[in-house]
């Protein structure tokens, strides 16, 4: 009960104060739409004319307030450069994001887990120290930077794989997967990195537990000795990282479909940023703030399920 009402708390807040503070960098950034949607060599009239039509003549609480009180009844408004509904254009654009984030959760979460585990099994040795190096690689270079390798590696080079592009995967399960494999990786790089490390920690301290010890002198085997007793003592701190590495997934999309041209959320807020289309970066804003809330909430909900005694705690 207590975690439901924070979520419904933190609801209003956060949009609030997200969407505002969106509102008031994209405001006070360098330009005037109105001059570039104008056109180059209008006049003072037409551009006054196409400030009055977009509002940008009102102060910027007001501005503020109409586009608020619009959005809580669910009506985005209207893209200022696409001339389109904001809610249709973000959905349309919405299936290539959840894509490229889920695939790049999956190989994450996979990558994570098995590394993370191998190196706590076996702490010390060539493939714990193999695990650092690489969660150190993965924490230190940048998305981007690991995307344009894999481009001149895989689709240059090798030319195994597209290096831009995406198909919806109703056209083909083969071309939609083949478009996302390189884009995915390169998203996933930072969050299984940082899932490896945590997983190795958290892993390596259950193992040196009393109840883990214990089973080894009864002759279990290491598989059933993690799979019995160190899964689920390790989860929760594992589903803690998982919850903010899915967040922070949303945001690497901005920059990995922009460098492999995957017409994408992300992509479209890069797009309406630079063309000032603040209905559109508002309404990408709000869905993003969302989803991040939506899985607070349910990582919240996780403890209970990954250990009980979590959830009595929070009720009493």
């Amino acid at each position: 009960m207590r975690t439901l009402w924070r979520f419904v708390v933190a609801v209003p807040v956060l949009f609030v104060v997200v969407s505002f503070g969106v509102f008031g960098l994209v405001a006070l950034a360098p330009g005037d739409p109105a001059v570039e949607l104008a056109g180059q060599g209008a006049s003072e009239a037409a551009i006054a004319r196409v400030r009055e039509e977009l509002g940008l003549d009102q102060p910027l609480l007001v501005r503020y307030g109409d586009w608020l009180a619009h959005a809580v009844r669910g009506d985005l408004g209207t893209s200022i450069a696409r001339k389109q509904d904001v809610g249709e254009l973000l959905l349309s654009r919405l299936p290539a994001t959840l894509s490229l984030a889920a695939l790049a959760l999956l190989l994450a979460l996979v990558a994570g887990l098995v590394l993370g585990t191998l190196a706590a099994v076996r702490q010390g040795g060539v493939l714990d120290r193999a695990v650092s190096v690489f969660a150190a690689a993965g924490i230190a270079l940048p998305q981007f930077w690991v995307g344009l390798i894999l481009v001149v590696v895989f689709s240059l080079q090798l030319g195994w794989l597209p290096a831009t592009g995406y198909e919806p995967i109703g056209e083909g399960v083969g071309g939609w997967l083949t478009h996302l494999v390189l884009p995915a990786v390169a998203l996933a790089w930072l969050p299984a990195a940082e899932l490896a490390r945590h997983v190795r920690s958290a892993t390596a301290e259950v193992l040196d537990r009393d109840h883990v010890l214990t089973a080894r002198a009864k002759g279990l085997l290491t598989p059933q000795i993690v799979g019995r007793h160190v899964l689920r003592n390790a989860g929760i701190p594992v589903a803690t990282v998982l919850g903010t590495r899915i967040a922070q997934l949303l945001g690497g999309t901005v920059v990995v479909e922009t460098v492999f041209g995957i017409p994408g959320l992300g992509s479209l807020t890069v797009d309406s940023v630079l063309a000032r289309d603040m209905p559109v970066v508002l309404g990408a804003v709000a869905l993003a703030t969302g989803v991040v809330l939506v899985i607070n909430f349910l990582v919240d909900r996780s403890y209970g399920l990954i250990d009980p005694r979590t959830a009595e705690g929070a009720r009493a």
